[in-house]
């Protein structure tokens, strides 16, 4: 397969990530639990004389809108401490820790997505006698690479073409075009996420200057190949705005303005077909394994067949675990509804009502949520209930084991290590919302869980799509809502530790 490796095809660009803002959608799932809410046990302990009042810590950071926390002892969920805490807030990436006990309750922690193709006859003669398909499991962790090595197993079975078509089956979830429909279409943590899904469903758009324009194309990068995309493509567009524009038809249309492209560079955009996706990729890599494929056609359900080749993901903890790390939207969206499929739930509002509904159930915690990832800023939780979840379902998932150890950072922003204060926690970001939610081990083996949501919804309803991607003013606003998070942390740590 050198015929597109990474090396042999635009090759030496950088591929970018970006994951991030997000804008508001309409939730269905009510905001009260059918149930009441049972409050946690416990007392709220008085602050010592050495620690900073919260209230002036609050005023100092300037943020404006809301401010809400609770901060409880891990092991009884006796409260120690709270402002507003029961008031529902947008919970941003913070939702995955929620998604996450969700996932491995109803999936398990030994679940892996499979990734199968499967032949609708024989193979003789070194063919396929029938349809050969790439039929998807829901793995969202699924890469260029992985598809290259199932070409190559394909090969490994004496297979070196069909008769019949080449079929891409993504029926395994329910398809959603974007994980908040209120985004621009560009933007790469925004994708469309399906049974078959592939790099996250982004496509890499590469441009280098060539005389007075550009080279421009799309390809499917990953570690060891970069193939063309045929499946979508892109143009150059002499207008100052909008950026990008896209249209979607048998091939996805994207246009770029000349002015903001520069000496050259990468960005990830996301696909919104994504079965045609995988399945253009995979015809290349088959190519050039010597396997000729007719171009793919997206199957209306899965037949029946022989079994030629499968690829399993790594178990659910490790996916969630780098979801954490990287709060991948569409790593959160795809084990949610999987999750949700097990219960006999087959769309994706449908899905966020039964995770909704779950956590009333085993939480008693009311909650409204739009999404599985937070990205939709319409879901409310408050900060008592996501603590509830941290404190009564985290300790049997293992999700301490999940979360990213939370760095302090001193008066210059360096990052200060090996302090006596240790946290485990999940990051929220979305325009004017700053979230953090999980556990801090004080001095003395103290162990508190905590959940900390600001947001200025009103200031960020007001952002015009143009902005959303770099709202003017977001950067200082978050980085002030993350030194209050910390001065929080050491507050707790100072008056709840041993």
């Amino acid at each position: 397969m050198d015929g597109v490796s990474r090396r042999r095809i635009l090759g030496g660009m950088a591929a970018g990530l970006a994951w991030g803002f997000g804008g508001p959608v309409l939730a269905e799932a009510p905001l009260r639990s059918p149930r009441p809410a049972a409050r946690f046990a416990g007392v709220v302990r008085a602050a010592g004389p050495a620690a900073v009042p919260a209230d002036d810590l609050i005023r100092a950071a300037s943020l404006g809108g809301e401010v809400g926390y609770v901060v409880a002892d891990a092991r009884t969920g006796s409260i120690l401490e709270a402002r507003a805490g029961d008031r529902p807030m947008p919970p941003a990436s913070t939702l995955k820790v929620i998604t996450s006990l969700y996932a491995l309750e109803h999936l398990g922690a030994g679940y892996r997505f499979p990734t199968r193709l499967v032949a609708t006859g024989p193979v003789a003669g070194g063919k396929v006698q029938g349809d050969l398909i790439l039929a998807g499991g829901g793995d969202p962790t699924l890469t260029t690479d992985d598809l290259g090595d199932m070409a190559a197993a394909l090969k490994g079975r004496g297979v070196a073409g069909v008769t019949g078509r080449f079929l891409v089956w993504g029926g395994a979830l329910p398809y959603l075009e974007a994980i908040d429909e209120s985004q621009p279409a560009w933007l790469g943590y925004n994708p469309a996420v399906s049974g078959l899904n592939l790099n996250y469903n982004r496509v890499n758009f590469v441009w280098k200057r060539a005389g007075k324009g550009y080279e421009v194309g799309m390809d499917a990068r990953a570690e060891r190949f970069a193939p063309p995309v045929y499946s979508a493509r892109v143009s150059v567009s002499d207008r100052d705005l909008p950026v990008y524009s896209y249209r979607r038809g048998k091939v996805e249309e994207w246009t770029v303005a000349r002015k903001a492209l520069g000496k050259g560079g990468s960005r990830w955009l996301p696909v919104r077909r994504p079965e045609l996706y995988a399945g253009d990729v995979f015809q290349t890599l088959a190519r050039a394994a010597g396997i000729p494929l007719p171009a793919p056609e997206v199957a209306g359900g899965l037949p029946g067949g022989t079994l030629l080749a499968e690829r399993a993901s790594a178990e659910l903890p490790v996916i969630l675990r780098d979801m954490m790390k990287y709060s991948t939207n569409m790593t959160a969206e795809a084990v949610g509804m999987a999750a949700s499929a097990r219960r006999g739930v087959g769309s994706h509002a449908g899905s966020a009502r039964a995770m909704t509904a779950w956590l009333a159930e085993r939480t008693g915690s009311a909650a409204r949520l739009a999404d599985h990832s937070g990205l939709a800023g319409a879901s409310r939780i408050a900060p008592e209930a996501m603590v509830r979840a941290l404190v009564t379902l985290g300790p049997k998932a293992g999700l301490r084991g999940l979360l990213k150890e939370f760095a302090f950072r001193d008066e210059a922003g360096r990052k200060v290590r090996g302090g006596p204060v240790t946290v485990e926690a999940k990051t929220g970001t979305l325009n004017f919302v700053s979230t953090l939610a999980g556990y801090v081990r004080a001095p003395g083996g103290t162990d508190l869980a905590f959940a900390i949501f600001t947001g200025d919804v009103a200031r960020r309803d007001s952002i015009p799509d143009s902005q959303k991607e770099d709202a003017p003013g977001v950067g200082a606003w978050v980085k002030r809502s993350k030194r209050l998070q910390q001065q929080l942390i050491e507050r707790w740590a100072t008056v709840y530790g041993a």
